[in-house]
């Protein structure tokens, strides 16, 4: 669980929790949309949420937030290529492509990527398997029920961290099948995938049970609109929401925070994984509990 690959990216995870840093390219989603269809600004601000302490950069080209419509191929590819094409094989830092398109990801995977973020685990694409596989690449496999469109209209579980972990692990068996190396593997639970307040908060606070199936837990909760529900805030205004909802996440065993605040989050980060490593030192043996 500790190691992850990513074509000739060996990451690893033993020593603190790494920081996604994202990029949309895109006019509509709910956080940083419209900000970087400029290549020139969406490429400028890679380089500053490396500077900031990214250890990974996800670039995307279609909004998958609640209630957003599909893009074609074409006009994804169009967003992304240029900014690929100036940060793929240049980056410091592993480039990861959010896209559930094989089309698009064969592009950013020529162009540099060594990571694919399918929010369908492999569901939408059936050519998506075997491009990540041919190129040795890391995958995230993330949980959601329904679509963007429809996702949240009337989300239902008898047990939400359950069925996530059923889902997330029946996901994996289907990729490694398909030829995809096991520790080229990331699960995420899809935090505003498919699911009401009470389900993310229930999601958050139980990473660990995730923990289980073996491989590391990437967790997006930037600015998310359950966060602006229980404070009160637009998307503008969540940034201490998120911090603490990234602490949590952190002492329940999350490995990567996919954030759009780099530099705060990094921060946040830092105290929580200290605090958490206090804690586990501190907690006795089970020796000394016997």
């Amino acid at each position: 669980m500790s190691r992850f690959r990513a074509c000739h990216h060996h990451i690893d995870l033993t020593s603190r929790v790494l920081v996604m840093g994202v990029l949309n390219v895109t006019p509509d989603s709910f956080s940083d949309g419209g900000m970087y269809l400029d290549p020139a600004q969406a490429v400028d601000r890679v380089a500053c949420m490396i500077e900031e302490g990214a250890d990974i950069i996800d670039i995307g080209g279609e909004s998958t937030r609640p209630r957003a419509y599909p893009v074609d191929e074409q006009e994804e590819l169009r967003r992304l290529r240029p900014v690929l094409q100036a940060v793929g094989h240049r980056s410091e830092v592993p480039i990861s492509i959010d896209t559930q398109k094989s089309s698009v990801a064969s592009m950013a995977l020529d162009l540099g990527a060594v990571i694919v973020n399918d929010v369908s685990a492999l569901r939408h694409d059936p050519n998506m398997a075997k491009v990540v596989a041919e190129a040795r690449a890391g995958l995230v496999l993330m949980h959601m029920q329904g679509i963007p469109e429809t996702m949240q209209e009337s989300p239902e579980y008898r047990d939400v961290v359950g069925e996530v972990k059923d889902f997330l692990s029946a996901r994996m068996a289907i990729a490694v099948q398909t030829g995809i190396q096991e520790e080229s593997i990331l699960l995420d639970p899809g935090i505003g995938f498919g699911k009401t307040i009470e389900h993310n908060l229930m999601l958050v606070s139980q990473c660990v049970q995730l923990a289980a199936l073996g491989r590391p837990i990437l967790v997006g909760l930037s600015n998310k609109e359950f966060i602006g529900k229980i404070i009160g805030k637009p998307v503008g205004g969540r940034v201490i929401g998120t911090a603490a909802a990234v602490a949590i996440a952190i002492f329940q065993g999350a490995n990567i925070i996919r954030v759009h605040d780099v530099a705060v989050m990094r921060e946040a980060m830092n105290i929580a994984q200290a605090l958490a490593a206090a804690n586990a030192w501190s907690q006795p043996s089970r020796q000394e509990q016997l």
